[in-house]
């Protein structure tokens, strides 16, 4: 009696896990990046440096119940800040932005609501994990009436965020490996979604001097999102 209760069980245990696994779904996604660097020890940014990028990739939608699911995704997203300084139709300006470039792996944890037949509200929050792949640093503006222009590539260290050993300095050199937090909220439909989101990043950007300027610096990055499911 009892091994016939315990393969029911398992044969409840797996029909559920099957049936979930038919609703999870896949989508792709795309949008604007509006992305920032912190300036301050309390996070906060300056406005004016906001840069402008995207992000695109793919998200697991994996149900737990009705109400729930985890959520796993791999994007290739842009992030870095801008810097303006100096009236450009003066004689002394300048403008800086960098833009590096990650492939990063959030994964969420969601509530849904249901608004209506095919629509629901969702709020969730997780963790993210991001490795640099590339980049560019451009600086151009006039001296004393003289234009000039230098577009480098953005290097990137191998320090991990942990260790306490640096290379190099300066946006030119940056940590290859970043870490922070999500929270994201929208609306989706039968086929499609639609969401804002923001990325806290918790790491210190800039590889090299232990500087409080330095450690003020990590990526804040608010974005615009839409999704199709495959």
């Amino acid at each position: 009696m009892k091994k016939t209760i315990a393969a029911l069980g398992a044969l409840l245990l797996m029909s559920g896990l099957v049936v979930q696994a038919q609703k999870s779904s896949v989508y792709v996604k795309a949008g604007l990046n509006l992305a920032n660097i912190s300036v301050n020890k309390d996070g906060q940014v300056d406005d004016s440096r906001t840069l402008p990028s995207f992000h695109a990739g793919l998200q697991a939608d994996l149900p737990i119940g009705s109400f729930f699911a985890i959520q796993p995704g791999v994007f290739f997203t842009g992030k870095g800040s801008k810097l303006e300084s100096g009236n450009t139709s003066g004689d002394n300006w300048y403008r800086v932005s960098t833009r590096p470039y990650y492939i990063e792996v959030p994964v969420n944890a969601i509530i849904k609501i249901p608004l209506g037949e095919d629509a629901r509200f969702f709020v969730g929050a997780g963790p993210y994990a991001a490795i640099g792949v590339g980049g560019k640093n451009k600086v151009e503006g006039e001296l004393f009436g003289v234009d000039f222009s230098r577009t480098q590539n953005i290097k990137f260290s191998d320090d991990d965020p942990f260790t306490s050993g640096e290379e190099g300095s300066g946006y030119g050199i940056m940590r290859r490996f970043d870490y922070g937090l999500n929270g994201t909220a929208g609306i989706e439909g039968k086929r499609a979604l639609f969401s804002i989101n923001y990325g806290l990043g918790l790491a210190k950007l800039q590889s090299g001097t232990s500087s409080s300027d330095d450690e003020l610096n990590k990526h804040r990055v608010l974005s615009f999102t839409l999704g199709v499911k495959l």
